[in-house]
């Protein structure tokens, strides 16, 4: 949904199989979701840690990557538990990656710069449709309510299936595509990948998500716990549950990340995709989650959903 990918191969002189690489070509406009250089660099850094596909060459408009051998995972794998439990061990590593520069969070800022530019670029009826003189409100609430004490670390970011590839014979997790990592709330990095698992981009309708798909409370303090765990000794009862808490609570800010991405996407991108139909759906749930996941500090301004519309 941001760049077209291309397997490039070739026959070799000396061995009986074919060389491999990924052809990588940015998407139109994405630039506005990220920095490019910035994203280069943290490329480059996981590639040295061992975490991802080795960085080949650069040109104008993309770049040449190391073909990993080993399969992308398809949406219904996010569910299976075996899969999952190494997904979470994968997330907690890649979470305690000492990256260089400045620690601070971008959640906040990214969101108050993409609302901006969903602004720039908006009609006056999209922006009127969507709220978005409301949305400062929403983004500065729940800053509000998330802002306590809690784990930060390195965070992918967007950790959907189609950003995560299994080894078959060794069962090993890759992760790929950093184009939205940066240091977060830990608690936002889950919560987005609990989100990823109602998304099926391979279907005739890839913009339509089922949240009936959403993890259950079971299958998240699984997770959670094998999250917690996977770098030894066993998380207390108060730790998980604080976690959990917290993972609800960032499901709301993954609702308007997406949602506004969504927003800009339908401006600056032209793959086929309909960017606003999910940026709305992105949005309904924030309006349907807030009042249960806020409480009482979630109650101005008022949330309401009238015939599938929502309302802020």
């Amino acid at each position: 949904m941001t760049n077209e990918v291309f397997q490039i191969k070739w026959p070799t002189k000396t061995q009986n199989m074919s060389r491999k690489v990924v052809v990588r070509i940015y998407g139109e406009g994405v630039e506005v979701f990220f920095d490019r250089d910035t994203e280069i660099l943290t490329f480059e850094f996981m590639s040295k840690q061992g975490q991802g596909p080795r960085l080949l060459g650069r040109f104008s408009n993309g770049r040449i990557e190391e073909f990993i051998h080993a399969r992308t995972l398809s949406a219904s794998d996010l569910h299976d538990p075996d899969i999952s439990a190494l997904i979470a061990a994968k997330m907690k590593e890649f979470h305690g990656l000492e990256m260089p520069g400045p620690k601070d969070i971008s959640l906040w800022h990214r969101l108050r710069y993409w609302l901006k530019t969903a602004k720039s670029l908006c009609t006056p009826e999209e922006a009127k449709d969507f709220r978005l003189d409301s949305i400062e409100d929403e983004i500065s609430l729940i800053e509000k309510e998330l802002s306590g004490d809690q784990s930060i670390g390195f965070c992918h970011n967007d950790l959907q299936y189609g950003n995560i590839m299994i080894d078959e014979e060794t069962r090993s997790i890759t992760i790929i595509d950093y184009e939205y990592a940066s240091y977060n709330p830990i608690a936002f990095d889950i919560a987005n990948h609990f989100c990823e698992m109602t998304a099926d981009y391979h279907t005739d309708t890839p913009h339509i998500l089922d949240y009936s798909k959403y993890p259950g409370l079971e299958e998240r303090q699984r997770f959670l716990h094998l999250y917690l765990s996977s770098s030894g000794g066993l998380p207390s009862d108060i730790e998980l549950e604080q976690l959990l808490e917290n993972v609800e609570k960032y499901k709301l800010a993954s609702h308007l990340f997406w949602g506004l991405w969504g927003i800009i996407s339908e401006h600056v991108n032209e793959i086929d995709f309909d960017y606003m139909e999910y940026a709305r759906q992105r949005f309904e749930q924030y309006c349907l989650r807030k009042p249960a996941l806020l409480g009482s500090s979630g109650t101005t301004p008022d949330v309401a959903l009238t015939d599938g519309n929502y309302s802020i």
